[in-house]
C-alpha cells in the first residue's frame, strides 16, 4: 500500500468516526422524532465575571446531520456558526446585558436570554432540549438534558451560535 492510500484510507475512517459521532449525538432528536419542530437551547457567559449572557436556540430540520459540530480542529467556530444559520429550519440568540444581569442575578438572566432567543425563532417549537435547565414560563414541552451541548446536536448547536455570538 503506498503512503497516499493509507493517508486516503485514515481519512475516510476518520470521516467514518465523525459521522458515528454525530449519528449519536441525534439520540434525543431520534427519541422525540414524533415532534415536528425540535428546538436545542444553550447559553454562553454564565461562567464569567463580565459582560452579557446570550442563549441560542436553534430548529433543525428532520434528520439534519451537521459534521463536525463540537469538533473545533475542523471547522472554525465562525464557519461552523455560519453553516448552522444556513442549515437550521430556524434559530434565535436572545443577549442580557451585565447591567440587566446585575439586577435580577445570572441565573434569571439566563432565563431572560433564553425566552428571548426562543421567541425569536420563526417556527414554533413543540419541544426543548435545553442544556441542563428548565425555563420557566414557557409553554412548551421541555427536556433538561445534563451536559447537552454533547449529547444533542441540536443543543450543540445552540451552543455554538450562542458562544460565537458573545465572542463577538
Amino acid at each position: 500500500m503506498t503512503l497516499k492510500e493509507e493517508r486516503e484510507l485514515k481519512k475516510a475512517a476518520k470521516l467514518e468516526a465523525e459521522k458515528q459521532r454525530i449519528e449519536a449525538m441525534c439520540e434525543y432528536e431520534e427519541m422525540y422524532d414524533t415532534f415536528s419542530y425540535i428546538c436545542g437551547i444553550d447559553e454562553a457567559g454564565r461562567g464569567p465575571l463580565a459582560g452579557p449572557v446570550v442563549a441560542g436556540a436553534v430548529i433543525l430540520p428532520k434528520g439534519k446531520r451537521i459534521l463536525y459540530v463540537n469538533d473545533s480542529k475542523k471547522l472554525s467556530e465562525k464557519k461552523r456558526d455560519d453553516v448552522i444559520k444556513e442549515e437550521a429550519l430556524s434559530y434565535g440568540i436572545g443577549i442580557v446585558s451585565p447591567e440587566r444581569i446585575d439586577e435580577i442575578n445570572i441565573l434569571q438572566a439566563t432565563y431572560e436570554a433564553m425566552h428571548e432567543a426562543v421567541n425569536k425563532l420563526s417556527v414554533k417549537p413543540d419541544i426543548l432540549l435545553n442544556d441542563a435547565v428548565t425555563i420557566p414560563g414557557i409553554d412548551v414541552k421541555q427536556i433538561p438534558i445534563i451536559k447537552g451541548d454533547a449529547k444533542s446536536l441540536s443543543i450543540a448547536s445552540a451552543s455554538i451560535l450562542a458562544k460565537v455570538t458573545r465572542d463577538r
